[in-house]
Formats: C-alpha cells, sequence, structure tokens
C-alpha cells in the first residue's frame, strides 16, 4: 500500500507500507482484556481469555522461546466466565470490511454456539466492524446462517440483531450491557 503524504510548500511523498492481517483483531482482544481486568477488580465478573492448548516440540533455553509446536486441539470461542450467575463464552471477530465473513467463523466454533444454547448459557460474537463494536446474540449468528446462502454476515444484520457496545479507549468495551438485556430476554 502507498500512502501519499503532503507537505507545506509543495512537497510531496510516498510511503510504503506494508498490510498485513494476521493481528488485526488484536486491538479488539486487547479492548476486551481491558475490560475483562475491570470487571474483575470491581467484582462484577470472573471472564478470562482461555488459552489455545499446544503441544510444544522444541524449546530454546537460552532465549526461553517456543520454536515449535503444533495445536493439540481445535479451539472452541476466545472467552469464558460467570456473571450474575449466568455462564457466559463469546469470541471475538474484527473485520476491515462492511461485513463478517463466515471463513472467520470455523465450522467446530458453530457447533460450540449451538451447544452453549442448548445448555441455556449466554453465547454470542463480539465483533468489531466499520470502527464499531456490536454484541451479536449466538442465537442471531446461527438464525442467518440457517436461512441465509450468503458467505457473510452484512453490516445491517449486525446492527439490527446486534447490540452497539461503547468504546472507550482507556476502559474497554463495557459489553455487560448488553449481556443484560438478554438475560432480560431469557
Amino acid at each position: 500500500m502507498v500512502i501519499k503524504m503532503n507537505y507545506p510548500n509543495n512537497i510531496k511523498k510516498d510511503y510504503n507500507k506494508n498490510v498485513t492481517y494476521g493481528n488485526r483483531g488484536m486491538f479488539l482482544e486487547n479492548l476486551i482484556n481491558i475490560t475483562n481486568d475491570y470487571y474483575l477488580e470491581k467484582n462484577i465478573a470472573v471472564i478470562y481469555k482461555k488459552p489455545t492448548p499446544i503441544q510444544v516440540v522444541k524449546y530454546d533455553y537460552h532465549t526461553k522461546r517456543i520454536t515449535d509446536a503444533y495445536y493439540m486441539s481445535e479451539s472452541t470461542l476466545d472467552y469464558n466466565g460467570i456473571y450474575k450467575g449466568y455462564y457466559i463464552e463469546f469470541d471475538a471477530k474484527s473485520t476491515n470490511t462492511n461485513n463478517l465473513p463466515l471463513a472467520n467463523i470455523a465450522e467446530h466454533q458453530l457447533k460450540h454456539l449451538k451447544k452453549i444454547i442448548e445448555h441455556q448459557g449466554i453465547v454470542f460474537l463480539l465483533i468489531m466492524i466499520n470502527s464499531e463494536a456490536y454484541l451479536l446474540p449466538g442465537s442471531k449468528v446461527i438464525e442467518f446462517i440457517a436461512n441465509n446462502k450468503r458467505k457473510s454476515i452484512p453490516y445491517e444484520y449486525i446492527q439490527e440483531n446486534g447490540y452497539m457496545l461503547k468504546i472507550n479507549y482507556l476502559k474497554g468495551i463495557d459489553y455487560l450491557k448488553a449481556v443484560d438485556l438478554l438475560i432480560e430476554e431469557m
């Protein structure tokens, strides 16, 4: 990607910027982690990021780094915990497009969403799209997939069926206000 900069005195410069998509979800995860730390500190909820189980194959003892490893099993969703006596599980999804590609949701994650719903837990996707954050209930994700042939969930569907969340870059994303609304609907 080339970024064109116009400076005073008619000076123009082009900068090459390498675009990578590997860590685009890290911003959202950092906001969620800040929020979860706050919830824990204030004794509001106990919600943690789940580590993906890995099998270490090689470890460099001098640098204290894992140099080779593999995933032991498929991960389910990113976060789980308890709030007001309710089991909560959710996944963070981030997209730079005007929709959430279904390819970003693995088949085993969809099965897991259904299982949590079956057992009356609270499950959702926390989605960062168009610089906005939304909580989309798991039931709405399943409903969309069942009733559509599309390969992505459009922004308009997320707006209409999700809960818009306020983003505070110092305090994170207070998603429990939307969870309270889900509890009321149960």
